[in-house]
């Protein structure tokens, strides 16, 4: 149940949709890293109209109930945004506003993490296959893609990989990799916590060579660079290459795919995401969030 504990502290936004959230959004976040909950709550009640902003809030109660623990209550705020969502999405789609895939993704995460929580994993994936299947030309498909590896894909042969597009050496097939293990590093290129990954990659690739350890960096393009400045894709991809030979050029070896449907079906909605396989090709492990020096090494040495 490790990720029940510490995922929903991992809340990631790229610079273009970090944009100022709703005030309403701003004070209950506030309120529940505060813990008080009856403030944020009251936040939300007096709040008019009840607009994708309210439900992004109510979204926040959510998960914020999950962190605590409180997993009635969890549910119940799941529940409700889910069908006041749903409700809302009758007369609009919904990516036309940034708070509605917020709101109904995190519904969906929390309920399915209860239901986990509960001892109801067959349930948990079957939720999040049918909510798959629903949203899967939307933004949150790979959101409910990375909970549903969360609680099903260890211990199973890993998806394929889309190496037709890379920055530099054309990497190798995940399946030509068998007989050694294979550590994917998922990153973004205005991501923080990817930068703060790299020495500690650079440094496990110095202790365990690559015929041991084939490391492979996926990456895509979001449509901007630095600043958040719309760029073209050709403009991007020089522009990622750039920051991949100051950032992560020390790691040895590494190639480096660059998909946007690699971060859908691996369901990398949070960066980094790190993925270990084995020599035989099955996933042992699966971490949306940064890794230290130590817990990688401990994954890797079993």
């Amino acid at each position: 149940m490790r990720w029940l504990l510490v995922f929903p502290l991992i809340i990631t936004f790229t610079p273009a949709a970090s944009a100022q959230r709703p005030q309403i959004v701003r004070t209950v976040r506030s309120a529940i890293a505060s813990g008080d909950f009856a403030k944020a709550q009251s936040a939300i009640d007096a709040h008019q109209p009840k607009d994708s902003g309210y439900l992004e809030a109510l979204s926040w109660m959510a998960r914020g109930s999950l962190g605590a623990k409180r997993l009635d209550e969890a549910d119940a705020y799941a529940v409700r945004t889910r069908t006041e969502t749903l409700a809302m999405l009758k007369g609009r789609a919904l990516d036309d506003d940034t708070s509605l895939p917020l709101a109904l993704g995190a519904s969906i995460e929390v309920q399915a993490q209860v239901l986990d929580a509960r001892g109801q994993r067959i349930e948990a994936v079957a939720f999040l296959q049918d909510e798959l299947k629903r949203w899967q030309a939307t933004s949150i498909r790979t959101r409910i893609q990375k909970n549903l590896h969360l609680i099903s894909l260890v211990g199973k042969p890993a998806p394929a990989l889309d190496t037709h597009e890379h920055l530099g050496a054309a990497p190798p097939a995940l399946a030509s990799l068998k007989g050694r293990k294979t550590l994917l590093f998922f990153w973004a290129h205005w991501c923080g916590d990817c930068k703060a990954q790299a020495p500690i990659l650079a440094r496990i690739r110095k202790e365990i060579p690559e015929s041991k350890l084939a490391i492979l960096a996926p990456t895509q393009t979001y449509g901007y660079v630095e600043g958040g400045n719309e760029a073209p894709r050709a403009d991007e991809i020089a522009y990622i290459k750039g920051v991949f030979e100051k950032y992560y050029s020390r790691i040895e070896g590494v190639t480096v795919p660059v998909s946007e449907e690699n971060f859908k079906a691996w369901g990398s909605s949070t960066t980094p995401t790190l993925v270990l396989i084995d020599e035989s090709g099955v996933v042992r492990l699966y971490h949306p969030g940064k890794m230290t020096y130590e817990e990688l090494m401990a994954a890797l040495t079993r």
